[in-house]
């Protein structure tokens, strides 16, 4: 039951600069000047020529030297993973740290989202989709006015109004200043000396100064001198400039490094390089050996050889949340994906790249029932690029449909835990276009049509949640398989939930989990329909047994180490100890709920949480800042849909907060604390929810007693807000 929020950090997203930017002064300058002339500047020019450490450099000086102007921050959306035109949107939200809960178009979203900021959006390798992202593009910076993009690629979006930024490689006394840089990375000892200069100078023009060019050939100093290097490249320069005979000499030296570094690798080194290219981002050694190992590369092998390319700068190394992993930079795929082609493999590495991130999915969800529940969803978010890859592979071929099911709804724990249902619907939505598999693919379907119907009912899209319920249910009845009508039967009752039906929810949601039960199933799904049990017990005025239920979830989860559910059960625990007047276990209770859902992206469990928890600020006194979080949470509302919005039952605890906080303060003042929340940053936001209010200080208005009406099991739907 999650999502990310709405409300974004105002500061942005970019990325540290790994290396020193050397140069570009000139450029740099000049680009800074021509965005603040134009609201569309796109820096274009040969692949590895420094377009994309230009255009992060020029956002990072405007982020620095511009913050009136761009207010809400500096944003980086990197495409060059993305080649599926339908996901465009859906990576502009992502690099946005914005995903929506209901079921409105992704580009409605950005636009509405965007339309009262002023930021900078950067774009980073659109080539593949300049069409869509030119469309997208137009539509965005007509909808908002306080919008600016700065996008790299290697040719300008065509749009009216677009200044082009065509960037020529560096001037040669920079180009050897980058030269010597990089090779004193890769080698402490090097240097540019009066011996050397003469020969490192042509080298640099015989690539024309392009850095990528560079960066090779700087790796190849560390085990070969300069005179050596050039001597090699001559030899080679006839032979590997390739491309059409007039094309841009640019072109053929950036191939003519490229392939220069190729024919310069071992065999062994050049197979591996060109099995490489079939990952998309970053990858890791276990995927590496599995896709690329076989008879004619031992697996004993791989890791000396990734070693290697490493090395030679056409391998990069970077730290993640999920660990070490590795990524080869665009221009060096490219040429590897040719290479494999040539060798007629590529149909053979693309279905292994299929079949590991299926077992990679399919590990996942086993382990998502486990303490390493949060190294899980880091490892899932890394490999996104992959398993889209890993979906479009399926797709590709009818007879394999199956396998598309399977892999997308497998991956229900990462669509609704971890604020990816927009996404998720999308590949549910086409594995299950096919209408016709054979027999004995239907448990995959059955899968896929009740993780459809769950992101459904998250969405608010009742319609189609019930309709791919109850087929997955008569699905289910007819080919005898009692799991998946449990689902089918459990996610009825979580929509009846979110729907404030509660009668039917308890009915449901008690019917699935006896099923569960006489199946012997038990993972966070089960524990979720016992805890969506014990909401609806709870809101029904039967705390006991809501008691019972999530006290009992609780105790699973710290035996189990599974985290995310258990903050949905401290929610209802909480629920139950401010109905009874225990303050401080319901903060306590909450505070950890926070801290879990803010982990896993949860927009719905941290917004429900976060408007309870401002109900025990004003049960304890502080009025302040009981308004403060009320504040907060309410733009997150706009991500979570209607359906939620306007429950009357999920909503009581924010409307008695409003009126009672109201009460205390006045009216001026809740609204000057509310407007404060409005302003925090989620990081900032809960950072203050967890605080001790000893340590925050400031005006806290008290009250002793309880407040009047404290009590939220009213066992009715409170008024119901407009939307």
């Amino acid at each position: 039951m999650g999502q990310r929020p709405l409300r974004s950090t105002a500061g942005g997203n970019l990325p540290s600069e790994l290396g020193r930017f050397i140069g570009r002064g000139g450029e740099l300058a000049e680009l800074g000047r021509l965005l603040e002339s134009s609201r569309l500047v796109t820096v274009t020019g040969v692949g590895g020529v420094g377009k994309s450490r230009l255009a992060l450099a020029a956002a990072r000086s405007a982020a620095e030297g511009s913050q009136e102007r761009y207010c809400d921050g500096v944003w980086l959306a990197e495409l060059a993973t993305v080649r599926d035109p339908a996901l465009l949107e859906l990576a502009l939200a992502e690099a946005l740290e914005l995903t929506d809960h209901t079921t409105r178009p992704p580009r409605t979203v950005l636009a509405e989202h965007l339309a009262g900021r002023r930021l900078l959006l950067v774009l980073d390798g659109f080539e593949q989709l300049v069409d869509a992202c030119a469309d997208l593009v137009r539509e965005l910076l007509r909808r908002c006015p306080g919008l600016r993009v700065l996008a790299a690629g290697r040719r300008p979006l065509a749009l009216d109004g677009e200044l082009a930024y065509p960037l020529a490689p560096p001037a040669a006394e920079e180009a050897l200043a980058l030269l010597a840089a990089r090779a004193s990375a890769a080698d402490p000892a090097f240097a540019v000396t009066a011996e050397n200069r003469a020969t490192l100078v042509e080298l640099c023009a015989r690539l024309d100064g392009i850095p990528l060019a560079l960066e090779l050939a700087a790796g190849r100093l560390r085990t070969l001198s300069p005179a050596q290097v050039l001597a090699r490249l001559e030899d080679r320069f006839a032979l590997l400039t390739g491309g059409a005979r007039g094309g841009l000499a640019r072109h053929r030296a950036l191939r003519t490094a490229i392939g220069w570094s190729h024919e310069l690798c071992t065999p062994a080194e050049r197979l591996l390089w060109a099995r490489l290219s079939v990952f998309a981002g970053q990858f890791d050694l276990d995927a590496v050996a599995y896709v690329c190992a076989g008879p004619d590369l031992p697996v004993e092998d791989v890791l000396d050889l990734v070693g290697e390319l490493l090395a030679q700068s056409l391998l990069v190394r970077e730290e993640t949340p999920a660990g070490v992993r590795f990524r080869m930079l665009e221009t060096v795929r490219v040429y590897g994906a040719g290479w494999l082609e040539s060798l007629g493999d590529a149909g053979r590495l693309r279905r292994r790249h299929r079949d590991w991130y299926v077992g990679l999915a399919t590990w996942c969800e086993l382990d998502w029932f486990s303490p390493r529940q949060q190294e899980v969803a880091a490892l899932v978010e890394a490999e996104l690029p992959n398993i889209r890859l890993a979906l479009e592979c399926c797709l590709e071929e009818p007879d394999e449909a199956h396998l598309g099911q399977y892999l997308a709804g497998t991956l229900w724990f990462y669509w609704a835990g971890c604020g990816r249902l927009t996404e998720g619907r999308h590949w549910l939505d086409r594995t299950l276009e096919p209408a016709d598999q054979a027999v004995e693919y239907e448990n995959s379907r059955l899968k896929a049509l009740w993780v459809l119907g769950y992101v459904a009912a998250l969405q608010g899209d009742a319609t189609a949640s019930m309709s791919a319920l109850y087929e997955c249910r008569d699905g289910a009845a007819q080919s005898g398989n009692p799991l998946a009508a449990a689902y089918a039967v459990h996610r009825m009752g979580c929509l009846a939930l979110v729907s404030d039906d509660m009668a039917r929810a308890r009915e449901l949601l008690g019917t699935a989990l006896e099923q569960y039960r006489a199946a012997g199933e038990l993972n966070s799904n089960v524990l979720m329909c016992q805890v969506e049990l014990g909401m609806a017990l709870a809101f029904l005025g039967d705390l006991p047994g809501a008691l019972a239920l999530c006290g009992e979830v609780r105790e699973i989860c710290e035996e189990r180490g599974e985290r995310w559910t258990k903050a949905y059960a401290l929610y209802v625990l909480a629920y139950a100890a401010l109905d009874a007047g225990r303050t401080q276990e319901a903060r306590q209770l909450l505070t950890e709920c926070v801290a879990i859902n803010h982990v896993f992206h949860d927009l719905v469990g941290l917004v429900l949480a976060l408007e309870l928890l401002a109900l025990v600020k004003v049960a304890e006194g502080d009025a302040a800042e009981a308004a403060v979080l009320q504040g907060a949470a309410e733009p997150m509302w706009g991500g979570v849909g209607l359906q939620l919005f306007g429950s009357g039952y999920f909503n009581a605890p924010r409307l008695m907060c409003r009126e009672q906080a109201g009460e205390l303060l006045g009216a001026e003042r809740y609204a000057a604390y509310e407007a404060e929340g409005r302003e925090l940053s989620r990081e900032a936001l809960v950072g203050r929810a967890l605080s001790d209010p000893q340590e925050r200080g400031g005006e806290v208005p008290r009250q002793a007693g309880r407040p009047r009406g404290s009590r939220v099991s009213t066992g009715a739907p409170a008024e119901q807000p407009q939307p």
